[in-house]
């Protein structure tokens, strides 16, 4: 499979197992998980032709490592990022001292005022390394990265989980721990 193919269904997965899996027919379990040979059979109905071999590349290759594949190799589901409920349970872990979040510019004004939340998805995604944020806040254009006091956070309450591809997640930050980098 060519990388434009590979970034093509990628986006089509994320699309389908993070926020609109009935477009294509299928039902995820509470905890996100989807049969892989029932996704590939849904795939193909709606014009989407792939062999199991294809999909593992999808996930091998996947600069996010944003998809995870479970003990069996029968189910997969992505690992963060959804709209749809679901149950990830990641046991709570204590964060580094700090964590980073990037975004457009534009948005500095509503965080500072109303911290961060998770805007329909299901946590806030948080990095942690300066590069990544970075990278997330540069898709739409000019960004900030903000620096989260994760280690005040959590002394304070807050959980935090870590997801199968590093991304940390908690469900808001609010502004008092956050400080424009």
């Amino acid at each position: 499979m060519v990388d434009m193919d590979v970034v093509r269904v990628s986006k089509r997965l994320s699309k389908v197992l993070r926020h609109r899996p009935e477009t294509i027919g299928i039902t995820p379990d509470a905890n996100g998980w989807v049969d892989i040979d029932a996704l590939l059979v849904a795939l193909a109905e709606h014009g989407l032709s792939l062999t199991r071999q294809d999909l593992d590349e999808v996930v091998s290759k996947n600069d996010k490592k944003r998809y995870t594949i479970d003990e069996s190799g029968t189910r997969i589901r992505a690992a963060q990022g959804h709209s749809i409920e679901v149950r990830l349970e990641y046991p709570a872990t204590r964060p580094p001292a700090v964590l980073y979040h990037g975004t457009p510019r534009r948005n500095i004004g509503s965080i500072l005022e109303h911290g961060l939340d998770r805007a329909g998805r299901h946590a806030v995604h948080l990095s942690a390394d300066l590069e990544t944020a970075s990278r997330v806040g540069a898709r739409r254009g000019e960004f900030v990265v903000f620096v989260i006091d994760a280690a005040a956070m959590a002394r304070d309450g807050f959980p935090f989980h870590r997801s199968d591809n590093g991304v940390w997640l908690t469900e808001r930050v609010p502004a008092a721990y956050l400080t424009v980098r």
